[in-house]
Parts: structure tokens; C-alpha cells; sequence
């Protein structure tokens, strides 16, 4: 997938926002018919931090006060698979951060950030996960268990994402809703091949059967680079908000935003008042610059 059309950094807003200026909310949700909630998602920022054990210096030397942050992400895993499901997607959420952890501090300690590289192993990452799945499945050949993963990390102004499945992930910027990420569907692969209509394709049993999945029988991970800028709002959600609640109406309540987690409960009453037939998880954020 060639990057899509994202706002390319403004050198006079370079300043990394400060972890105060992050507002960041997300929720999860059963919905209006399931019994099992299978979503599970992660917001984390890692940071670099010294820690000053003793010291001769005043208290108020100018020493840091918090840890610097190195990245921030976030992530949604939604199950597939009738009960094994959930632990796909815990399994997944779980690794996929060990994994994130250990090559952010890669990236950073080489002489030169490769954004490449980075690319290949967060790749890399969603096959391991892949493999733990299928091996976690294997030791039971009666459990079917496979996730989503859409997963955003920023190292700013830098963000990439990671896409398996169809969870998504959306920007809006400057009264423009984006979607970043490309359902990996079996509606989207008829539509790609020229065989249905954008239209008719989503209306068909092919609309939500994966066509890539971790834990399925192909993971396909796409990376996706692009920047953020100041004011720039994300958002990732599981299927279980889009098969209710249609992209003018997402870009209606970011419009009308006034903090991460009132979109995200505006838009999980709007999935619930739309039918909830499936489990809803919904993150928001965006970054607030304090004068």
C-alpha cells in the first residue's frame, strides 16, 4: 500500500508535544447481542528514563523531572473464533508489545533511525505474533483462534501503522476523515480483482470474512508510514463500530470534539443506538498544545 495523503510536518511546530499535551482516551464494549467481549486494546506510551540514585546537586538543578518519551501507540485487537477469540486477541496485544518494546529501543539506538528497517521489523513483529497464535491453536486442533491487529505508533513526528484485518484506523485533519488502514477482507479483495462494486461488496457475506488475519490461515501485516502534526485527531476502532456507524457520522463527531473520551463515548452510544451487534472498541487522541 503506497502512504496515503497525510499533512507532511511543519517545521515551525517541530516540538515533540509534552506528555500533558497528549489527550488520549479509550474504551471497549460487549455490545447490544454478544456475551463475550473479544476486543482488547493497549494505549502506551515508552520512554527513556534516567534514574538519579544520589547526588550532590540541588533540588532544583536542572535535571529531568519525567522520563523522556521515545514513542507513543496504541492498539486494538478484535478476536475471531467462537470463545478462543478473546485469547487470540489478549495473546496478541501482549506480544505485539514485548515485541514494539524491544525495537523502539533498537530504533533509537542506531546511529541512523532507518524508518525502513523499523518498517520490516514491526512486519516482523505481526508474523511472530502470527506464529504464537497458530502454535497456541495447534495444541488443541478443535480450537479455531485468530485476531485483528491494527496498531499506531507514533515517534513523532513520525507514525507508522500496522495493519492485520479489518479493525481501522482513520485521521482527521482539517475537516478531512482519512482512512489510513485497508480492510483486508474478502469484500475488498473482489473489489480490488474488479469483480464487485465498492458498493455491493460491502452489502454481501463477504464484507466481514478476513482474508488476513493473525492465527488465520494467511497474515499479511502492512505497514503504513505517515506524519502527524499539531491538532491532527486519530482514531482506531474494531468492526464493531464501522458496521454501524458510517464514516460521515465518525467525521461529524470528531468535528465537533471536545475531549478524546467524549468522541469515544459519543460514537460507542451511536454503535449502540445503530443495532451493537458486535463487540465495539474505540480509541481516540490528538495532541492539545499548551502555551
Amino acid at each position: 500500500m503506497s502512504a496515503p495523503s497525510t499533512p507532511s510536518p511543519d517545521p515551525a511546530e517541530a516540538r515533540k508535544p509534552r506528555d500533558s499535551e497528549i489527550d488520549v482516551y479509550g474504551l471497549t464494549h460487549t455490545g447490544s447481542i454478544r456475551k463475550q467481549n473479544q476486543d482488547h486494546f493497549l494505549i502506551a506510551s515508552l520512554a527513556k528514563q534516567m534514574i538519579v540514585h544520589s547526588t550532590s546537586l540541588p533540588d532544583d538543578a536542572a535535571l529531568p523531572r519525567e522520563p523522556e518519551r521515545l514513542a507513543f501507540l496504541a492498539m486494538v485487537a478484535d478476536g475471531v473464533g467462537s470463545g478462543a477469540g478473546e485469547e487470540a486477541s489478549r495473546m496478541a496485544v501482549q506480544a505485539i508489545s514485548r515485541y514494539v518494546a524491544r525495537s523502539t529501543h533498537t530504533y533509537y539506538a542506531s546511529d541512523a533511525a532507518d524508518p525502513e528497517r523499523f518498517t520490516e521489523m514491526l512486519q516482523e513483529a505481526a508474523l511472530e505474533c502470527h506464529a504464537a497464535v497458530l502454535e497456541a491453536a495447534g495444541q488443541d486442533a478443535r480450537r479455531s483462534m485468530a485476531t485483528t491487529l491494527t496498531l499506531w505508533i507514533g515517534m513523532w513526528p513520525r507514525s507508522y501503522l500496522l495493519q492485520v484485518g479489518d479493525s481501522r484506523c482513520y485521521i482527521y485533519w482539517d475537516g478531512t476523515l482519512t482512512q489510513i488502514s485497508r480492510d483486508q477482507t474478502m469484500a475488498q479483495a473482489l473489489v480490488d480483482q474488479g469483480v464487485l462494486t465498492h458498493t455491493k461488496a460491502y452489502s454481501t457475506r463477504w464484507a466481514h470474512v478476513l482474508a488476513s488475519a493473525i492465527g488465520g490461515s494467511q497474515a499479511a501485516p502492512v505497514v503504513t508510514p505517515f506524519y502527524q502534526r499539531w491538532g491532527l485527531i486519530g482514531l482506531l476502532c474494531s468492526d464493531g463500530l464501522t458496521k454501524h456507524v458510517p464514516d460521515e457520522r465518525i467525521a461529524e463527531r470528531l468535528a465537533r470534539m471536545t475531549s478524546a473520551k467524549q468522541v469515544c463515548e459519543d460514537l460507542l452510544q451511536d454503535a449502540l443506538d445503530g443495532g451493537g451487534s458486535d463487540n465495539i472498541t474505540i480509541l481516540a487522541g490528538r495532541t492539545v498544545k499548551q502555551e
